[in-house]
């Protein structure tokens, strides 16, 4: 019996004991889960990509010069615009710095920008109806870009540096025979402005609108009709040119960063 009242009061200590450390402990403290993760998306690197498009210019002809004598007073020969499509591609690399984006960029592009109008000049200069004709096959920019990101998308503008191909032709209106043909490289400034948007890790697409301001230029076009190869005309002409684009571009470098 004694042996029986022993181990019983054992029990009552032990168990008197647990539920004292029992109460003593603290109560469970739940923490707040960590915040999820955001995906921020980096345009830091350099890009490759193509773009395709349309373009428009104005073209406005005055005659300075017929035959190596000087048309005085100078003879407005009329504007036309020339428009078409235009594909090409380009290249360059956008460092971020917090949201905002910095770049350089060079873009080619070959184009078919045609128009014509009927020369003003016709009866009181050449003595015969005539058609000006003008194309521009290739068109190029040297740019700088500034631009705010929101993660993914990119809004940005540029300026800088242009450059246009021009082919000048004479047409006999009567026979659509060319009488004189000119061609010349022509530069001048650009602006523009874009919107990029990241759909997946180094892919973006966008699209871009340019104004190019090429000025105005004196053309000496060259006869083609017997004796061939003299000075057919001088004429200065002016011309800008616009041109929207879509553009997909692939970036070397990371395309995300984690951030809480």
């Amino acid at each position: 019996m004694k042996r029986i009242g022993l181990v019983a009061a054992g029990v009552a200590v032990f168990g008197f004991a647990g539920s004292v450390e029992a109460a003593d402990l603290a109560a469970k403290v739940y923490t707040k889960a960590p915040a999820p993760i955001a995906a921020i998306y980096d345009w830091s690197g350099f890009y490759l990509g193509l773009n395709g498009g349309g373009g428009w210019s104005r073209k406005c002809w005055t005659n300075t010069s017929t035959l190596g004598g000087p048309t005085v007073p100078a003879f407005d020969e009329g504007c036309h615009d020339a428009t078409g499509g235009l594909v090409g591609g380009q290249v360059g690399y956008r460092w971020q710095s917090a949201n905002w984006v910095f770049g350089v960029e060079g873009q080619g592009d070959w184009a078919n920008l045609k128009g014509s109008n009927l020369s003003l000049a016709s009866a009181p200069i050449f003595g015969f109806a005539a058609t000006n004709q003008s194309k521009i096959d290739g068109i190029g920019l040297i740019t700088g870009q500034v631009g705010y990101a929101w993660s993914s998308v990119l809004w940005y503008a540029k300026g800088g540096a242009a450059v246009a191909h021009d082919t000048y032709t004479g047409i006999l209106t009567v026979s659509s025979t060319a009488f004189d043909r000119g061609s010349e490289t022509r530069w001048g400034g650009t602006i523009g402005t874009g919107l990029d948007f990241g759909f997946a890790p180094n892919w973006s697409v966008g699209v871009e609108y340019d104004h190019l301001f090429l000025g105005r230029r004196d053309l000496t076009l060259t006869s083609l009709l017997p004796p061939a190869g003299g000075p057919s005309r001088t004429d200065s002409i002016r011309q800008d040119v616009d041109m929207v684009t879509v553009r997909l571009n692939y970036r070397f470098g990371g395309p995300v960063v984690a951030k809480y």
